[in-house]
């Protein structure tokens, strides 16, 4: 391709929508350009780029014996809410793009497949003897974001590849689930990035267990906790982990005792000369149901400790048939002037509040659910709230001034610094990251609500195994920029450039130049070298700054050299330039790119 004829503007400034470097990039060096808020739209360079990171993963899936299809992206509600997934979907997380069609029929836009999927099976699978089967497809996903931000990071619209699995059984299963696990790691090895495989917590998807893949940077929105030996590693919404002690506190008798404007755990403390470890914190929210159901949550932590509220979400699914419903909408910190009779102050309600706060109103249950985080159990002596302005309770304990709920849990985020176990003394460290894979093992959560049955080798008819594995193509090829870039641009990884090579013309009115460069770019493209040749009649600044903008692999540059029988190959990662004779260029090339397969639909 000829530059002159590629839809090709870049920008010298930073557009002003743009946060994060790569979005920036993308930007400025025409790879996308954005139509609204979380849509962009794709230009030829990034359809190359997304081209040939997705023929990598075809390549690795199809390794592990999965088969390509392709699903609707218009999704039936019928199916979702067989799986008990439209009310989540549309109310709860609320990322569904849904509507009713001319027949007055429910439809959405897929956010994902799984419904989908297991309604096909469950028509075409019958015995054991048709698995184990692994299917997949790549195409575009739709999701309704609260806040798009990023540029492809977190958009409305994306590619995504995703793949479900089906098996006998779980043994079955994780031995798909290793295989595709395994598949992951050399697609984001071939793609050039560096990343961890972390522990996950399931989320809407659901399942037994799941893992995510993360790409290490400054930008990312999760937090990866993890330990220097590598033994353990996981997302900050699913880690666990052993807290520092608690010290021991100064109090020996119980009292309550006037704590003016304590309205924080940090005065608190201050005042009555207590490490944070001595106070039991004790927050209220609100959590409904699909029913309708809202109940009153009293969580008691330690005053040093936050509420994953992830885990509390999962917890409180788990409960949800106990208010006779069946999934969690919403959980968030309660307003207290609306749901208690008597408003009170922040900071000091304590575990024993009373049922009869409740502000009893229709669909309200009428007493609350109490759950204590471990964090607490142990704690003597401790400080708490009094549920009376100005005051506190100091040298309170469990079974004496106050009842131990009976809910016992852990819902405490872990951090940076805490232990992993009690028999392994690595201490977690924290990175951030960004999620580029996802793999579930789902159990039978979607076959036996959706009849997907098979009839096994004793003739009995049983759930069928499944498990689904998703990578974010877009987001992926974001990432890749993000780990890869310097003052100048893009430095795109040689796998899933655009180009190999770019030919730099210094100055189209030299014939010498243009016949050379003509020669190469011929000879090298047809060789399966990808080249691209700038015969723009710019100067010979931006057509160098353009090139290292936009991160193509290598430079060659028909100039001073020529006269010489030579060019000059410029790496653009670490800018290492050489003379190379022009006749050596195709041996060059060949040696430079022996490590990637080279495909000729992308010349």
């Amino acid at each position: 391709m000829r530059l002159s004829q590629v839809l090709f503007v870049t920008l010298r400034e930073d557009p002003a929508e743009a946060e994060i470097m790569s979005h920036k990039l993308l930007l400025r060096a025409c790879y996308i350009r954005r139509i609204s808020s979380g849509i962009y739209s794709y230009l030829p360079l990034m359809w190359r780029v997304l081209q040939k990171t997705s023929q990598i993963v075809r390549e690795e899936m199809n390794f592990v014996g999965a088969q390509e299809c392709l699903l609707p992206q218009l999704q039936i509600s019928d199916l979702w809410k067989e799986s008990g997934r439209w009310e989540t979907y549309t109310k709860a997380e609320g990322i569904m793009f849904s509507l009713v069609d001319r027949q007055k029929k429910e439809l959405a836009l897929g956010p994902t497949h799984e419904e989908i999927i297991t309604s096909i099976v469950r028509d075409m699978i019958t015995s054991y003897k048709q698995m184990p089967l692994n299917l997949y497809q790549i195409q575009t996903k739709f999701r309704d974001e609260i806040r798009p931000r990023f540029g492809l990071m977190r958009s409305r619209e994306f590619m995504m590849k995703d793949a479900y699995s089906f098996d006998e059984n779980i043994e079955n299963l994780q031995k798909n689930y290793s295989a595709v696990s395994q598949a992951y790691c050399k697609i984001f090895e071939r793609c050039g990035l560096s990343f961890h495989v972390v522990e996950a917590d399931s989320g809407a998807i659901g399942g037994l267990a799941s893992q995510e893949f993360m790409v290490l940077t400054d930008v990312g929105e999760d937090e990866i906790l993890y330990t220097k030996d590598g033994s353990y590693a996981a997302n900050a919404e699913k880690a666990t982990s052993i807290p520092n002690p608690e010290d021991i506190s100064p109090f020996d008798s119980y009292e309550e005792r006037e704590t003016l404007n304590c309205n924080t755990l940090k005065k608190l403390s201050e005042l009555l000369n207590c490490s944070l470890t001595n106070i039991v914190k004790n927050l209220l929210y609100k959590a409904t149901y699909d029913n309708q159901k809202s109940i009153l949550i009293l969580v008691s932590i330690r005053g040093d400790q936050d509420v994953n509220e992830v885990k509390l979400s999962n917890e409180l699914n788990y409960l949800a048939f106990k208010y006779e419903a069946s999934t969690l909408l919403t959980l968030k910190i309660s307003d207290q002037e609306s749901l208690l009779k008597d408003r009170l102050p922040l900071g000091y309600i304590g575990p024993d509040l009373k049922d009869s706060y409740i502000n009893s109103k229709e669909n309200i249950e009428s007493s609350f659910l109490r759950i204590a985080d471990k964090t607490v159990i142990n704690l003597k002596n401790f400080v708490t709230g009094s549920n009376k302005l100005d005051h506190h309770i100091v040298g309170g304990n469990w079974g004496q001034s106050h009842r131990l709920p009976e809910l016992i849990l852990d819902i405490r985020k872990a951090k940076e610094g805490d232990k992993v176990s009690n028999d392994n003394y690595e201490k977690l460290m924290s990175k951030k990251g960004i999620e580029v894979g996802h793999v579930f093992q789902l159990g039978t959560k979607y076959s036996e609500k959706m009849k997907a049955t098979f009839t096994d080798k004793n003739g009995e008819e049983k759930p069928i195994t499944m498990g689904c594995y998703g990578i974010g193509i877009s987001r992926l090829v974001q990432s890749a920029v993000e780990q890869n870039y310097d003052k100048n641009g893009i430095i795109w990884p040689l796998a899933i450039a655009p180009y190999h090579a770019i030919i730099v013309v210094p100055n189209m009115n030299e014939k010498k130049q243009i016949e050379i460069a003509e020669k190469i770019y011929h000879d090298l493209n047809n060789i399966g070298i990808e080249t691209i040749l700038d015969d723009r009649t710019e100067r010979i600044g931006v057509k160098f700054k353009d090139a290292e903008l936009i991160g193509i692999p290598y430079q060659i540059v028909t100039g001073r050299t020529l006269k010489f029988g030579k060019v000059e190959v410029v790496e653009r990662k670490t800018k290492n330039s050489q003379e190379v004779i022009i006749e050596e260029l195709p041996r060059l090339f060949h040696e430079l790119l022996k490590n990637i397969k080279l495909s000729s639909q992308f010349i």
